[in-house]
């Protein structure tokens, strides 16, 4: 996979490219915590899915609107209690995982109305995160992770390693998972082929329940 699909991919997050590359054409997607829809645009122009968005500021519907995306105003995680199973072929929850109080549950939901669910979150156990602990011993600032201990919207300390152990205890069976190491505020990136938990900035997995 090159670092950027074509010219309007790489206008996306670099973990958004990779996600977008996964969706089959035509296939209904829910996008949570959506942001201002340039994945769900992208997928609505290049792939002509049935796209749904859910996002919680009401700035970022306005836009996603403007752009004429179909966009809730609202809190995902009450939100995705009313669709019935199997509503979409794909949910996605991208860099939002560690913002979570209940991600069991979340995911448990989330597999009941989507057939398959691309999950993106970013790495705490990668080494630029290692190295300030070792040599500060304070909480790491990253690009990825670029908030203080007392200003952080997440929750959860995640790896890589982490979720894939989290993933085994639910039974949850992973479809496709790729590690990037990503640069250039995340709108480029490569893929992480060895020590990917050390030297990976996000982890991408695409899930589905066993059968």
């Amino acid at each position: 996979m090159s670092t950027v699909y074509n010219q309007e991919l790489g206008t996306m997050r670099f973990d958004l490219q990779v996600i977008a590359s996964w969706i089959e054409p035509g296939a209904r997607v829910l996008d949570l915590g959506c942001g201002n829809g340039d994945l769900l645009e992208y997928l609505k122009k290049h792939k002509q899915v049935n796209g749904t968005g859910i996002e919680f500021s009401e700035e970022k519907v306005a836009r996603c609107i403007e752009r004429g995306l179909t966009v809730l105003q609202g809190d995902f995680r009450k939100e995705v209690c009313d669709y019935p199973e199997g509503r979409f072929d794909v949910v996605v929850l991208s860099q939002t995982l560690q913002q979570i109080r209940d991600p069991k549950e979340l995911l448990i939901d989330l597999l009941w109305i989507g057939k398959r669910v691309i999950v993106s979150f970013p790495n705490f156990a990668h080494w630029s995160a290692r190295l300030q602990i070792l040599c500060t011993g304070m909480a790491p600032i990253t690009d990825q992770l670029p908030y203080e201990w007392y200003n952080t919207p997440n929750i959860r300390v995640i790896s890589i390693k982490d979720f894939k152990k989290f993933l085994r205890i639910l039974g949850v069976r992973t479809v496709k998972e790729v590690a990037i190491n990503t640069h250039h505020h995340d709108y480029k990136g490569n893929i992480v082929k060895y020590l990917r938990n050390l030297r990976a900035t996000y982890g991408i997995m695409m899930l589905e329940r066993m059968q």
